[in-house]
């Protein structure tokens, strides 16, 4: 993110959480509490998203109990975790960002299209008058249907269908969450948000994906392009309508060279989550690089692109980039080092692998350009590019990244 606003002092929310969170995991009785509030000032409002209602919740809801019990001890980084059936849990800054974006009010009737692991509709739960939430995978949806009434989110109402439908039985709504990605808006969806009403939405090609706030005025969508991102697809009537499908057999990285930058915000296009990380004007080639700056060890600094690679298909891919750094020191765990790193993912988005490129720990004044092959794992169908600091410190300059499958 290029905001980097001043957090909120969590304690404050803290104690307006214990005097009136009526639910049972409140913040006074809840051992948890300590890396919630953690979370909330070190992967959300640091990171830009300010609306104390928004913060509130996050600093609440118990994420560990939307997270399969052995990723628990993960619940309070900001990462996705398979929650099973080829599905996520979001980040939580995802969530709030999201949540934030959607304006919401006390008195909204809510739509949430991808129930998922119930995380996000028990986020809007204590913002808004009524949550409808559609989940299609139906052993999913039942099972996030129980935790949701035994955690008695009471106004939180659910069904298990096709999003692309919406719910018109209960339309039209103030606002519209989409957390799964179509390639374009469903058209149901449209006619089932009110005049005056908002939609957040991440669109896109199948690992190109960009966040975008619909408006409805006088009947029409109007849009507002914001963050780039990556969503599991949405599947059902919209899949089946998708026009562009992902190439396995030929792995790319887009915007390795980022000069791509179609709205002007000093972040590169196609490169998700990006963290203390700008387009700058010195380059190797062509007029624009990326550029980390960290100075406290452990934090955050990087971006992801996601791609579909068929590792049966493709054994060995050459990687090449160029690079220059000053003043780099290693971070505080062992993976937190200057590099490439690829996650690799089977078909049932399952990890199966890492392969790291560097570390890069000795100072490069100039431009270097450098190349390397890895190994694909052979049940690989997905991968996960990270590029950056990667919680180490000091400045890191990146461009020209490419992928090239060796056959």
């Amino acid at each position: 993110m290029s905001r980097i606003l001043k957090p909120i002092t969590f304690t404050i929310l803290a104690v307006i959480c214990s005097a009136f969170c009526t639910n049972s995991y409140a913040q006074s009785r809840d051992p948890y509490a300590p890396e919630r509030a953690k979370m909330v000032e070190e992967y959300i409002s640091s990171e830009g998203v300010q609306d104390p209602r928004v913060l509130e919740a996050m600093g609440t809801v118990p994420r560990h109990l939307f997270v399969r019990p052995n990723f628990r001890y993960l619940a309070y980084t900001d990462q996705a975790l398979d929650i099973g059936f080829k599905q996520t849990i979001s980040p939580p800054f995802i969530v709030a960002y999201m949540t934030e974006m959607l304006a919401t009010q006390p008195t909204d009737k809510v739509l949430e299209i991808g129930t998922g692991s119930g995380y996000q509709a028990a986020v809007l739960s204590g913002l808004v008058q009524d949550v409808y939430t559609i989940e299609i995978v139906e052993p999913l949806g039942q099972r996030t249907e129980k935790l949701l009434k035994r955690l008695k989110y009471d106004n939180v109402h659910t069904k298990i269908g096709d999003g692309y439908q919406g719910w018109p039985e209960h339309a039209p709504f103030d606002k519209i969450i989409v957390t799964c990605s179509p390639e374009s808006v469903p058209a149901p969806l449209v006619e089932q948000l009110k005049e005056g009403g908002r939609m957040i939405v991440p669109l896109g090609e199948r690992y190109q994906q960009v966040f975008y706030l619909f408006e409805k005025e006088n009947g029409q969508l109007k849009q507002t392009k914001l963050l780039p991102t990556l969503f599991v697809p949405m599947t059902g009537q919209m899949e089946e309508l998708r026009k562009v499908k992902p190439d396995p057999l030929n792995p790319t990285i887009v915007n390795g060279g980022f000069e791509e930058d179609e709205n002007g915000d000093g972040l590169a296009d196609h490169w998700h989550y990006v963290r203390r990380g700008e387009l700058s004007d010195e380059s190797s080639a062509g007029r624009k690089s990326i550029r980390f700056e960290n100075s406290e060890s452990g934090r955050m600094s990087h971006m992801l692109q996601g791609m579909a690679i068929d590792g049966s298909q493709i054994s060995e891919a050459r990687v090449s980039w160029a690079m220059k750094s000053e003043n780099i020191r290693s971070g505080r765990a062992a993976q937190q080092q200057p590099g490439i790193a690829f996650y690799f993912y089977d078909s049932r988005r399952l990890p199966i692998g890492r392969v790291a490129i560097g570390p890069w720990l000795a100072d490069q004044e100039e431009w270097k350009r450098s190349s390397t092959v890895i190994k694909i794992p052979r049940t690989a169908k997905e991968a996960i590019i990270q590029a950056g600091l990667n919680g180490s410190t000091g400045i890191l300059y990146l461009d020209e990244i490419q992928i090239t499958p060796i056959r």
